[in-house]
């Protein structure tokens, strides 16, 4: 069954739901998730789940849920994916922990595009959900966000360690979402008319003792301006201790941060340093784009006149260059899974490389040693193949590998040499691409 799914789609910011309630002991899937479903069915709308997904794959009903989780059931949990098959997309994970530990609910919802939610409406009808399902289920916090956001943010850690986090929880006010919901002990905590108090756009009590707050009509334009003085308003109330002026001025940097930046990459590069940018995370994009923007590659200088080229000094020419061809397999099969396009060996197959390399941060945990023996070896004469296939050159085998060449009309390429130095780093990825080579042989052989 074909779904959106997340990963697979251009990365573009989300609304994202985090809700997590305890639940009662000894009562059955479909009674204890009716409410939820209830609320789901009522005020979804636009992004109302289309497909459940357990072991398989089933069009959403209240009975397929409860079947995906009697099938992915195991001794304390069970869990179950909900998506759509129509923009917008829905990445949706119910997880339920079981008896005999103490019963709890989770609930993570992304929606895509942000930009839904820039409806009043869409956004009235998202709250009064959460609002149903915190009435009915013991909250200790909920929160509604722009995945942007939440990476500047820091959530849900907010700056502590991983374990600190897990054991206080949000036990004190530390970020102000666009939608929240601050569970009775919290609300104690800080004052239950401090926070009905509180200046937003929304501010309910519940009738569990927790309150619904809701800085902004819609959640699409929390970086606006005066979305930014609404969330520091709240957030100065809720926490008297903190600086009205200074929330501000953080909350605005963050904004300049996700502020858009127009691409302008060279048109050979274009494709790569796209597929750079979509890598990174939401929060990361615009500066990314900026930075590379302003970022050039050095003009390659792996290349001599065919003057000057370095006659072969291999006692058989046929046999090293066959040996170039098993070189370059091994380039195929170390990615094959990943980059199915090294098979073709083309210009487009190199820029997948490229890509691959950087995105995966390939380097990282490989000793030089490695690769400089296996790795450069086999990029080295995977470049100079697809040189050789793609602009009619010829391989002049020599004993060293970085002196081997490729002629290509009236130049010589070295291609282990450009090899070398594209694997210094992730930096040098870029700095020294496969894509930029053979896109400049190319053109020198115009």
């Amino acid at each position: 069954m074909k779904v959106l799914e997340l990963h697979d789609l251009k990365p573009e910011d989300c609304l994202r739901l985090s809700f997590d309630a305890d639940l009662r002991s000894r009562v059955s899937f479909e009674r204890e998730l009716e409410p939820l479903l209830q609320a789901c069915e009522t005020h979804a709308g636009a992004w109302m789940p289309e497909v459940v997904h357990g072991k398989r794959w089933r069009q959403y009903s209240r009975v397929a849920v409860c079947k995906s989780f009697e099938e992915r059931r195991d001794k304390d949990y069970t869990s179950i994916g909900l998506y759509r098959k129509e923009w917008p997309a829905l990445d949706m994970t119910l997880r339920l922990r079981l008896p005999p530990r103490p019963p709890r609910l989770d609930v993570w919802v992304a929606i895509q595009p942000l930009s839904v939610f820039a409806d009043a409406g869409l956004c009235g009808r998202f709250v009064d959900m959460v609002r149903a399902w915190a009435s009915h289920y013991p909250v200790t916090h909920a929160w509604a966000n722009s995945l942007a956001e939440d990476q500047l943010s820091g959530a849900p850690d907010f700056g502590r360690d991983t374990q600190t986090s897990i054991r206080d929880g949000f036990d004190k006010v530390y970020e102000v979402s666009w939608l929240n919901v601050f569970g009775p002990r919290l609300v104690e905590s800080v004052g239950r008319e401090r926070v009905r108090s509180t200046p937003a756009h929304r501010v309910e009590e519940l009738p569990n003792g927790a309150i619904l707050l809701v800085t902004w009509p819609t959640a699409a334009d929390f970086a606006s301006d005066e979305a930014r003085q609404a969330q520091a308003r709240a957030h100065a109330h809720l926490r008297p201790d903190l600086d009205y002026a200074t929330l501000l001025r953080t909350l605005r940097e963050r904004s300049a941060t996700l502020a858009p930046v127009e691409p302008r990459f060279p048109p050979d590069l274009e494709s790569l340093l796209t597929r750079v940018v979509d890598h990174v995370r939401i929060s990361e994009r615009q500066r990314k784009i900026a930075e590379l923007n302003d970022w050039r590659p050095p003009e390659p200088d792996e290349w001599l006149p065919a003057s000057a080229a370095l006659p072969p000094d291999v006692k058989d020419v046929a046999f090293v260059r066959h040996q170039y061809g098993e070189l370059a397999e091994r380039l195929v099969a170390l990615l094959h899974t990943d980059v199915p396009s090294v098979f073709e060996a083309t210009p487009e197959s190199l820029t997948d490389v490229d890509a691959h390399f950087w995105c995966k941060d390939f380097l990282k945990n490989r000793l030089p040693q490695v690769i400089d023996e296996h790795l450069m070896p086999a990029v080295g004469a995977y470049l100079g193949e697809v040189l050789v296939r793609r602009l009619g050159g010829q391989w002049i085998p020599r004993k060293r590998l970085e002196e081997a060449q490729v002629r290509v009309a009236d130049r010589v390429w070295l291609p282990f040499l450009r090899a070398h130095r594209y694997l210094r780093s992730r930096q040098a990825l870029l700095d020294h691409s496969l894509t930029r080579l053979y896109q400049v042989a190319m053109q020198a052989r115009s």
